[in-house]
């Protein structure tokens, strides 16, 4: 069975587990991270047919809200863990809330260096609070880093490739802007911008769409988390596949290693294995570890689990 259908799945602390792969030198091409946001809950699954959301028993995971500066601390600790197994060309999503994104930034910036971040996606899950005491909360922020700017000489570029992830036109720019067809019927338009060599045109094809900005609103989170979505697992707080999907084919190319040191459902590495990437997972949660093996094993994907 080649590398591609197989999975290597931790169960454990991602601590030590970024230790056993750098004792076997695993270079990992793309880290996704959604740690617990520290909410101060234990969070239960859905693990009964029509169990509801407030009747859940069986826990998932603790999620203890111990203050910022030990949540910064815990995840900075494993930032410092994940550089020293990056490849040269590697990416890091790390995915948060409001509570504590503003102050991982900056110790983000400490560990890989304030040139190595790339920007901020600014998810919306389609849900959350809607208070009467505050704006209500109703997006969330993955940070996007590159491997260790600060080496010298330079790595290589990261890997990014933007036509991977394109999205349609608007339905009123489509109908107003892309006004020519061209010989198969296909609806097509031009921009001519000056230079400062003279003028350039430039030609766009509504049928390719148009390449993704960091407001992302289209991958809701209720089609992995209700019942009825083919892709649910039961598991608290699962992210749709299209959201993993997208950072993936954006930031590797097949034959990658991608690695999700808090991996929950497992819907990163269900993802990965799909799109041809090599699949590596942690947790310390032994329902999040059968949950995951489960989920691979239904897509043939044969899985590794072993103790860090």
């Amino acid at each position: 069975m080649s590398d591609l259908a197989r999975a290597r799945l931790f169960h454990g602390d991602n601590l030590v587990a970024c230790e056993r792969l750098l004792d076997e030198k695993i270079e990992v091409d793309l880290v996704y991270l959604d740690p617990p946001f520290g909410v101060g809950a234990t969070h239960g699954a859905r693990t009964r047919a029509g169990e509801e959301r407030s009747r859940r028993t069986t826990a998932a995971y603790d999620d203890p809200w111990d203050g910022v500066d030990r949540f910064v601390g815990s995840l900075e600790a494993r930032l410092v863990a994940l550089r020293a197994i990056l490849s040269a060309r590697a990416s890091v999503y790390v995915h948060l809330d409001w509570r504590a994104v503003h102050d991982t930034k900056v110790a983000a910036d400490r560990v890989f260096g304030r040139s190595a971040f790339r920007g901020e996606i600014i998810w919306v899950p389609g849900n959350g609070a809607r208070s009467t005491k505050a704006w209500g909360a109703t997006h969330q922020t993955i940070l996007v880093y590159t491997a260790d700017a600060r080496q010298s000489p330079p790595k290589p570029p990261w890997i990014f490739d933007a036509e991977a992830v394109r999205e349609p036109y608007a339905a009123g720019s489509a109908a107003e802007h892309f006004d020519k067809l061209d010989e198969q019927g296909r609806r097509w338009r031009e921009r001519t911008v000056m230079l400062a060599n003279g003028p350039k045109t430039y030609r766009y094809e509504m049928s390719r769409g148009r390449r993704m900005g960091t407001v992302w609103t289209d991958c809701p989170s209720m089609s992995a988390n209700t019942p009825r979505a083919k892709e649910t697992t039961g598991y608290p707080h699962q992210k749709p596949e299209k959201l993993l999907e997208r950072i993936v084919r954006a930031s590797s190319e097949p034959g990658a290693i991608v690695l999700d040191p808090f991996c929950g459902s497992g819907t990163t590495l269900a993802v990965a294995a799909r799109l041809g990437r090599r699949a590596i997972g942690c947790d310390a949660s032994a329902l999040a570890v059968e949950t995951t093996r489960a989920r691979l094993s239904s897509q043939a994907v044969e899985v590794d689990v072993e103790q860090p």
